[in-house]
């Protein structure tokens, strides 16, 4: 892979105006809501920030769902889109004011849309980005990827359970090795709802947390994983079967 060249002035032009139209979605909403003190709006990065966000939120929520349905969703796509982090905390958001079935649907909804907002963005203007930030990964990945493309759903399933590469990583980076949408976005959609059921349901006992290392205990993380062992078995038991129809062909050429 050569050295791609540095960003067009239009690239950053669109990146700018993607920005910019996340923004003035967040103020619309800023706008239709009663007047008050909102210094307590800002981006948790910590769990005590967290628990002071949902203490005032769980105040708005019954009498304005709409609009913290779409703040949340906006922030929540922004973060995927840019690559923010700090979405563990909006996951653990969702579950502490909408319950587990509520929390569960609206973070598998709004990490969806982010995830696929960054990838089309990506696919634009990310080219020069991915390899300046992670050339080392992206060879790995796209060598994966061409070595799996008949059974790519699998593998895809596989690395969105796993923690085999960061999901922002993958976010950004599917586009550029020609990982096709309806793959990329069947396997997110899927491939969240484990990680996703957990930190919703830990925010419901928001309270009880004292760190985030509480989140995921051996149990969980057990199961994560034999989840993507189990996703990526017709990838491994196809190229085995492959392997073997090859050496059948050459041992009946040589007869």
């Amino acid at each position: 892979m050569g050295r791609e060249e540095r960003f067009p002035v239009w690239e950053a032009a669109l990146l700018a105006g993607v920005a910019a139209a996340f923004a003035t979605g967040l103020v619309g909403v800023y706008l239709s809501m009663p007047h008050s003190d909102y210094s307590f709006l800002k981006l948790p990065r910590n769990l005590q920030e967290l628990q002071i966000l949902t203490d005032h939120l769980e105040d708005y929520t019954s009498d304005y769902t709409v609009q913290v349905l779409v703040g949340y969703c906006a922030v929540y796509i922004f973060m995927q889109t840019f690559m923010i982090p700090g979405t563990i905390f909006m996951s653990l958001l969702a579950g502490a004011l909408f319950g587990q079935l509520g929390g569960l649907a609206l973070v598998v909804f709004a990490a969806t849309a982010g995830a696929s907002s960054c990838y089309f963005l990506s696919k634009l203007i990310g080219k020069p980005l991915v390899f300046s930030l992670w050339p080392d990964k992206l060879g790995f990945f796209q060598k994966q990827v061409a070595k799996r493309r008949e059974k790519l759903l699998n593998y895809m399933l596989f690395l969105r359970v796993t923690p085999t590469l960061p999901n922002t990583f993958i976010n950004f980076a599917s586009p550029i090795v020609d990982v096709p949408y309806h793959i990329f976005f069947l396997a997110t959609c899927i491939g969240l709802i484990p990680a996703a059921y957990v930190t919703v349901r830990a925010g419901i006992a928001l309270g009880d947390l004292s760190s985030l290392s509480d989140l995921y205990d051996t149990q969980s993380i057990a199961l994560m994983f034999l989840i993507g062992v189990v996703s990526v078995t017709p990838t491994l038991l196809g190229k085995n079967e492959k392997q073997q129809d090859e050496a059948s062909e050459v041992a009946a050429s040589s007869s």
